[in-house]
């Protein structure tokens, strides 16, 4: 920080308030710290010391400023930053981004600006970057670029690099995804539950699909509609004792035994839709929030319909919580599986009875 201090001070003369969240500056002689943007009387360059965050601050005896108030909005102003540092991410993503690169950018020490990203985006800096370069890559691949040249031009250095991350990432081969699935062997299963009759289909690294209907019939067409390229089977009498584990978790769930359901899930999704995703399923049981407050969560406040496209495009009910995402004004809206079990499966956790 100490190179950057001519820098910091002129953003103090110029009370540039596009600085204010990225550093703090106190006054020695008076005891308080303040935004660059304070307005009150420049004091002198010798008599200033630069911080990161009010702690820092105020852990040298420094109180805050009482005309700036440098606490009082510093939420909205280190969330700013952080979208900010999505728009350079994005910008960015097929070079090399150390997160020492991206904190001397956000002008924060790396310890800091590893925390505040991830409280804000719901995300680490890398993920987020990843997400991003995983992104580009599956958009490569749809344009019908080779595997090695989607690879390169998506920001991966090596091949290995790219296979370290598909079990997570892609959730299937990129070979099996450039073919839009073909190939993708998948394993269902159905069973009755409280709400209904559910179907669970499965790859070799998790469950893809989890949906319900009135009947088998229908939910077979659902899985062939949501994954037409894919060779599905039933599940093979070797593997019944794996669905027949899924389905009690759910079926103890549904009835209100258990808190969580945790099952292994094979994901695939664009990069904002697994934002989305990845953050549904950090809502608490019982609670709800509205598309509005989802996007702003992510820090695209501007996203709610986006937010409700995901919702809707979601093949993996419950494990995926969108029955907890409501419209503004509290109403259920719509529901892929319903709206009387979106009421149930929110009765049951609100009350433990479904």
């Amino acid at each position: 920080m100490k190179q950057q201090e001519p820098q910091l001070w002129q953003a103090v003369v110029n009370n540039d308030s596009s600085q204010d969240g990225r550093f703090f500056y106190g006054v020695m002689t008076t005891g308080i710290y303040c935004r660059p943007s304070c307005s009150s009387k420049l004091p002198k360059r010798e008599n200033v010391r630069f911080y990161l965050t009010p702690e820092a601050a105020e852990q040298d005896g420094l109180r805050a400023c009482k005309r700036c108030q440098p606490t009082a909005q510093n939420h909205s102003a280190m969330r700013a930053l952080m979208v900010a540092m999505c728009r350079y991410i994005e910008q960015n993503y097929h070079n090399k981004l150390s997160l020492e690169n991206l904190a001397e950018e956000a002008g924060m020490s790396v310890a800091h600006f590893q925390k505040t990203f991830k409280k804000h985006i719901g995300l680490s800096p890398k993920k987020y970057q990843d997400a991003c370069r995983f992104n580009a890559f599956k958009q490569h691949l749809k344009e019908d670029q080779s595997i090695t040249r989607a690879s390169v031009d998506s920001g991966f250095q090596s091949s290995s690099r790219l296979y370290e991350k598909i079990d997570t990432q892609l959730g299937v081969k990129p070979s099996v995804y450039k073919k839009g699935g073909q190939g993708l062997d998948i394993f269902y299963a159905d069973g009755q539950t409280p709400i209904g009759h559910v179907m669970i289909g499965a790859t070799e690294r998790g469950i893809c699909f989890l949906q319900f209907a009135d009947d088998a019939k229908g939910l077979r067409a659902f899985l062939q509609q949501d994954f037409p390229q894919a060779i599905l089977h039933p599940m093979p009498i070797d593997q019944q004792p794996l669905f027949d584990v899924w389905m009690e978790a759910l079926n103890h769930y549904l009835s209100g035994h258990i808190e969580q359901l945790q099952l292994p899930l094979d994901i695939q999704g664009t990069a904002f839709q697994k934002m989305v995703w990845d953050y549904l399923q950090t809502i608490p049981a019982g609670e709800l929030r509205s598309y509005q407050q989802v996007a702003a969560a992510l820090n695209k406040p501007q996203a709610s319909r986006a937010v409700a496209s995901a919702c809707g495009r979601n093949r993996i009910a419950i494990a995926i919580p969108c029955h907890r995402v409501v419209r503004g004004n509290g109403q259920l809206a719509g529901y892929k599986w319903g709206v009387p079990r979106k009421q149930k499966l929110i009765h049951l956790e609100q009350s433990g009875t479904a």
